[in-house]
């Protein structure tokens, strides 16, 4: 059984009321909804964990702050994931737990991603890509969804160098293609074609209560284990 948790949620719009929405369903309270005022206006007093989700430009000051006071974090906010080694030392003091997506289905795509890389490699006739297709409101291009993606299919393939906007791929990276549309929330398609087949991985997202239910699950991880930086993923499927 899961133990109650009092949540404060850092970011009160869409998500954020989907994210409120999912903990009381799942047994938990609300006892902080900070919007543009920012953390300062409020009492943490007596929160258990915290869920950030705000924009990259917010995000780094945000998680210096809650950890600071000691509180667990989850980060659901995308775009900033070049600095997260900045966070080290503040990591010390409680956990931060993040990720580029936090749904379920995309993290076991990962997980796929990266052992599907290992067996197409040895064939150099499939050539690798990846897109994705957002919403027009979406800031970041790539998501960080497909450069996590793209992370996981490089190691297996030395001879290209990192990533890069389709438009902008050399024949060394691999492309990724950023398609913005409404009102598409979330698709991510790994694609390997030859001049004779295709194999792809797809993931459609449907409503935000697939991403609220998986930072919800992170908050109810992120209050028993140690401090420091933590991968969602590696919560998800420690062995």
């Amino acid at each position: 059984m899961v133990m109650a948790l009092n949540i404060a949620i850092i970011g009160y719009g869409k998500m954020g009321r989907e994210i409120e929405r999912t903990a009381i369903d799942r047994g938990h309270k609300i006892v902080a909804k900070v919007g543009r005022e920012g953390i300062a206006a409020h009492s943490l007093t007596g929160v258990d964990v915290a869920i950030e989700f705000t924009e990259p430009t917010a995000v780094m000051d945000n998680i210096r702050t809650l950890l600071g006071m000691g509180l667990p974090t989850v980060c659901v906010t995308t775009g900033w994931f070049d600095r997260v080694q900045e966070l080290e030392d503040a990591a010390h003091q409680a956990p931060l737990v993040y990720a580029s997506n936090f749904s379920l289905g995309v993290n076991i795509l990962f997980q796929i991603t990266q052992e599907l890389a290992a067996l197409m490699a040895p064939y150099s006739d499939y050539k690798v890509g990846i897109e994705e297709v957002h919403h027009t409101a979406k800031k970041d291009a790539p998501s960080g969804t497909a450069i996590t993606l793209a992370q996981g299919i490089l190691p297996a393939y030395p001879a290209l160098h990192g990533w890069a906007l389709s438009q902008n791929a050399g024949p060394d990276q691999l492309p990724i293609n950023a398609v913005r549309q409404d009102p598409v929330p979330g698709t991510h398609t790994v694609s390997y074609s030859s001049s004779v087949d295709e194999l792809s991985l797809h993931h459609i997202a449907h409503p935000r209560a697939g991403f609220a239910l998986g930072a919800v699950i992170a908050a109810e991880k992120a209050v028993h284990i140690p401090p420091g930086i933590h991968p969602f993923a590696d919560l998800l499927f420690a062995r």
